[in-house]
């Protein structure tokens, strides 16, 4: 059913899936552009990667106040306001002649303009439609998010490769023109907030603590750093724990919090968010590590690793919206778990193919299995986590899912990244040291004359002829290395997709009704 809109009735979901689709490839198309940028720029790998970092903290940081700016200012202003300042930002990137350019246009202004439009566009579907309509809007929303984010490094790769990184900054300004021309479909609703009733303190609480966090996440990826983790997570921790007592003292004194930490109390609400955030750890894991392998490992380009991802990208699509459409037969509950059981059965299916002699083949029906899965559980989580909260805390529940969401997207890539790494380097070590007992010599001895060869090939130097029995060694030690680490990185992943069925088992068998009183 739909409630509001205009005549068209698929054009608030139209708009709300390009807005979603753009945020979601820019992230992935600045991963795979790398290299490109560093070039182009004149910088260094670790300046774009800090830019990369600082996008992903603007993101998280801001994104409750984003949620809330829409009772201040109204669904769709906030909305409009963040696609032009997103709009401005993807210009001047696309115009950037150094990294400090980059920085202001994508990381800043694209972020805040992200953070306003994000949460309103959950909002936007949940007063829009309802019933199966918005179960099916909802499917769209999740299924054209993930499928963007694998899509993103095929789109990236071959403008990078063909043409210019430029031009994917450009696209995005065309679609965000296209969302602007559109708009007069969106709906307005009335603020119900004043600027004077805006929870200043637990603004700059969150922003502190999740600033915090997301930094500590990040240096997760930088062992050197790591001595600096357990203080930023937990100082952030600690301040989102005053941020909680906050929101619950302004709400006792009959002041507006920034989050009405009575959503917490919903069940519905708690369990949708915490499947949603361990499902997008698995799956941001899994978009790390896979280009990883194969351009590292194998050595093929970024576009052909984004046409590797292909098939489970419209495996996700197509069940994301098939998905929505079963839950008319099958409980929302029972296609979660099937979705989730999927999702572990394609991660254990993907689990030991990997090696020095891995071919695409051989990624293909596993990474389809698990994309069924993926898409079957996108179609319902987002519907189930925010049909059941009641239409005034509308806001606050888009802007804490989003939050999380972010959250758990940075968690996925630094937390699948550490195992990948740690493991690699215990393959190897366990490797020489069983080749050094099975050679008679110890290992140190072997470890020290791989690494002199390893030097030499690096060089590059045709004189340099290495001994066949080297290049035997070297390759064994690589392929049980590589594959010790993938093997664990798809185990983790797997356990992720096994908390999220645990979680999914204590959902109410009968999920609240979504047919609301939407005030618009």
């Amino acid at each position: 059913m739909m409630k509001s809109g205009g005549n068209f009735k698929w054009g608030v979901l139209t708009i709300i899936c390009m807005a979603v689709f753009i945020m979601v490839i820019d992230t992935t198309i600045m991963n795979v552009s790398i290299t490109a940028l560093v070039q182009d720029l004149n910088t260094t790998v670790p300046i774009i990667q800090a830019i990369i970092a600082i996008y992903a903290l603007v993101m998280a940081s801001f994104m409750l106040i984003g949620g809330k700016l829409q009772d201040v200012l109204g669904r769709k202003k906030a909305f409009l306001i963040g696609t032009g300042i997103y709009g401005i930002g993807t210009f001047t990137a696309s115009m950037s002649w150094n990294a400090t350019i980059l920085l202001i246009g994508w990381a800043i202004l694209e972020g805040l303009g992200a953070i306003l439009m994000m949460p309103a566009t959950t909002t936007f579907l949940t007063s829009t439609y309802s019933g199966r309509d918005l179960a099916f809007a909802f499917g769209m929303w999740g299924g054209i998010g993930a499928a963007g984010a694998a899509f993103g490094p095929i789109l990236g790769g071959y403008l990078t490769t063909f043409y210019s990184w430029r031009w994917a900054f450009r696209i995005e300004l065309v679609v965000v023109i296209l969302i602007l021309v559109l708009s007069y479909l969106l709906t307005e609703s009335r603020p119900t907030l004043k600027w004077r009733d805006l929870d200043v303190v637990g603004t700059l609480l969150s922003f502190a603590g999740l600033f915090a966090i997301v930094m500590g996440i990040l240096l997760m990826r930088n062992y050197e750093l790591w001595q600096y983790i357990s203080t930023l997570i937990g100082g952030g921790l600690l301040i989102m724990g005053v941020f909680f007592l906050w929101q619950k003292r302004r709400k006792t004194t009959g002041r507006i919090p920034l989050v009405d930490i009575s959503i917490f109390r919903n069940r519905s609400f708690v369990l949708g968010n915490t499947i949603g955030v361990v499902q997008n750890i698995a799956f941001a894991g899994f978009l790390f590590i896979i280009p990883v392998f194969y351009q590292q490992v194998t050595g093929i380009s970024a576009f052909e690793t984004g046409l590797l991802l292909l098939p489970m990208s419209i495996a996700v699509f197509i069940f994301s919206i098939g998905g929505a459409r079963l839950s008319a037969f099958i409980s929302p509950k029972h296609l979660l778990i099937a979705g989730l059981l999927l999702g572990m059965a394609g991660s254990f299916m993907l689990r030991g193919i990997f090696g020095l002699g891995t071919g695409t083949t051989d990624f293909i029906p596993g990474s389809v299995v698990l994309g069924v899965g993926l898409g079957i559980v996108l179609s319902q989580v987002t519907n189930l986590t925010l049909s059941s909260v009641p239409d005034e805390h509308a806001t606050d529940a888009a802007g804490v899912l989003n939050t999380l969401r972010q959250l758990g997207t940075s968690l996925g890539t630094a937390i699948i990244g550490v195992i990948l790494i740690i493991f690699i380097y215990a393959g190897i070590v366990d490797e020489v040291e069983q080749q050094a007992a099975v050679a008679g010599i110890p290992a140190g001895q072997l470890a020290t004359g791989l690494q002199g060869w390893v030097d030499k090939m690096q060089t590059g130097s045709p004189e340099i002829a290495v001994p066949d029995t080297v290049l035997a060694q070297l390759a064994d030690i690589a392929d049980t290395a590589i594959g010790a680490g993938m093997l664990h990185c798809f185990d983790a992943i797997t356990l992720f997709f096994g908390i999220a069925l645990i979680a999914s088992l204590f959902l109410p068998r009968k999920t609240p009704p979504p047919e609301h009183d939407k005030k618009v």
